[in-house]
């Protein structure tokens, strides 16, 4: 009698819809009644050690990532007030990275299954070293969003290799605790962008916000040149689907710029509307050709498991909330508050301070705890974080409560994403991780973008042009007591609805795990 198909405990997501696929991982099954030592056991030792070397190579690629993001946010008004940037090239300062990031992580994710993911990754560094001293050496806002695209194109071969390249390394048994490792990188760079941003933005100006990322950038180039030189380059020998590129491009581009340019420009403006139809056209003609092509650039059998898929609409949720969370928190603490970048780099930090502690604990737990109890966790504390904050908010709001509604929003990511993830990866075999960690950073880099700029729209929407000039430069010093009211009211109106993104998240958890009748 054949045996029903294995389930992941911590999980429980099925891989039995990827049986046909090449590469599908094997298990073995211990002796009821005894442990013993076997070759597999030193095998795990020696493979437990090179993982944690890869490790050392992907954490320098998050912590130039992460850490970019990070301090752009606190040093935003600086850059609009010295290169005199309008308050739609403001947004597109920082949007134009987000747009690119996500256009192509899918690409870059099948195209690391096929090619090997070290080539891919190595690149990414490079690319987006160059993109940070052009930014760094920008005289113009056009120019700097031109270098923040270059940067995104870097950025998005190295975040999609990371969770591809930690997740084959890893044994199950220290996979949780990778993932749960590299989450808390993640936040510790989030607690040093501010902190780091501040102060390069009071000491040296905002230039060097982009300019120390040559040095780091460049010793993760080495480093990773040198630990992956081993790694195993060859790729599943399928074609890449030239066809699926072009449409994802067309679709997720679409889509990106509508939400990017319909809340500042009007969602009858001419190219949000032409936005909107390409977008629209390319998503069935993107679903069609994925169906019926023998090797697509998205294997729609991803979507195929339940728990999986909630999953992915999870992953796309949350980080929409605490993107934007921590953007409208740093921009408030500036604009609200006369707050300066360095004291509102230490405020904002306490949110990844919490991720920072929340994603490791998450990944022991993961051992003892089913996936979806823990992802329900951490969507109820970062759905409390939101709303506390949408409730309290104002002029005069104490820090320790505001530091109490950051630190609940980041213990709620962190113990979220490290399951989550981990349920995504092990759910596939090693053939499709590249491209499932591709659809997961997309979705989560479609979740900021979203937020973003739904939040934005939503703070700004009762101002008038200047008064919004003023709020992305920090300076509300001649604010009538009318706009600030209706300042105030768009903050706690965009708050509101990125703590509905929480619990629409938290409501769908609850249906992960169950069996079907």
């Amino acid at each position: 009698m054949g045996k029903p198909p294995r389930r992941n405990k911590g999980s429980g997501l099925a891989l039995a819809s990827f049986s046909a696929l090449p590469g599908r991982p094997q298990f073995s099954v211990k002796s009821a009644g005894r442990m013993t030592t076997t070759p597999i056991d030193t095998e795990e030792r020696a493979r437990a050690r090179a993982a944690w070397r890869i490790f050392s190579v992907t954490s320098l690629g998050v912590l130039l990532c992460f850490i970019n993001s990070s301090t752009l946010n606190v040093a935003l008004p600086a850059v609009t007030q010295a290169l005199g940037a309008s308050p739609t090239e403001a947004s597109w300062i920082l949007l134009s990275y987000m747009l690119v990031n996500t256009v192509l992580i899918l690409v870059f994710g099948r195209l690391a299954d096929l090619v090997g993911r070290r080539a891919l990754y190595l690149a990414g560094l490079a690319v987006f070293t160059l993109g940070s001293l052009g930014c760094g050496l920008s005289f113009s806002p056009e120019m700097l969003i031109l270098f923040r695209v270059v940067q995104a194109a870097g950025g998005a071969a190295i975040i999609t290799n990371t969770t591809a390249l930690l997740t084959d390394a890893f044994p199950p048994r220290l996979l949780g605790t990778g993932l749960g490792l590299n989450a808390s990188m993640a936040a510790c760079s989030q607690v040093l962008g501010p902190l780091v941003g501040g102060a390069m933005v009071a000491g040296f100006g905002w230039r060097a916000v982009f300019l120390f990322n040559i040095p780091l950038g460049l010793i993760a180039l080495v480093w990773a040149a040198l630990t992956l030189r081993r790694l195993e380059s060859k790729g599943t020998g399928e074609r890449f689907d030239l066809l699926g590129g072009l449409l994802s491009l067309l679709l997720l581009g679409g889509l990106a710029l509508t939400l990017s340019l319909g809340g500042s420009w009007g969602w009858g403006h001419p190219l949000v509307v032409f936005s909107m139809g390409v977008a629209a056209a390319a998503f069935p003609a993107f679903l069609l050709t994925q169906a019926v092509r023998p090797d697509p650039l998205v294997d729609l059998r991803l979507f195929s498991d339940r728990d999986r898929s909630i999953g992915y609409a999870s992953v796309l949720l949350l980080p929409a909330a605490q993107t934007a969370f921590i953007l409208l928190v740093a921009l408030f603490l500036q604009a609200a508050q006369g707050k300066g970048p360095l004291e509102a780099g230490a405020q904002v930090s306490v949110t990844a301070l919490g991720m920072m502690i929340a994603a490791p604990l998450a990944g022991r737990l993961l051992r003892h705890m089913p996936a979806a109890v823990l992802t329900r966790i951490g969507l109820g504390l970062a759905s409390a974080g939101t709303a506390g904050l949408a409730a309290t908010i104002g002029p005069a709001m104490p820090p320790l409560l505001l530091m109490l509604w950051m630190l609940l929003m980041g213990l709620g990511t962190g113990l979220f994403m490290t399951p989550n993830t981990s349920a995504i990866m092990t759910s596939v075999p090693p053939a499709r991780r590249g491209i499932a960690n591709g659809v997961r950073s997309m979705l989560q880099n479609s979740g900021g973008l979203l937020g973003t700029a739904l939040a934005l729209s939503i703070v700004t929407a009762p101002l008038s042009p200047a008064s919004r000039q003023a709020v992305y430069s920090g300076r509300l010093a001649g604010f009538s007591a009318a706009e600030m009211a209706a300042l105030l009211g768009g903050y706690r109106a965009a708050l509101w609805v990125l703590c509905g993104f929480c619990l629409l998240a938290l409501a769908l958890s609850t249906l992960r795990g169950r069996r079907r009748a």
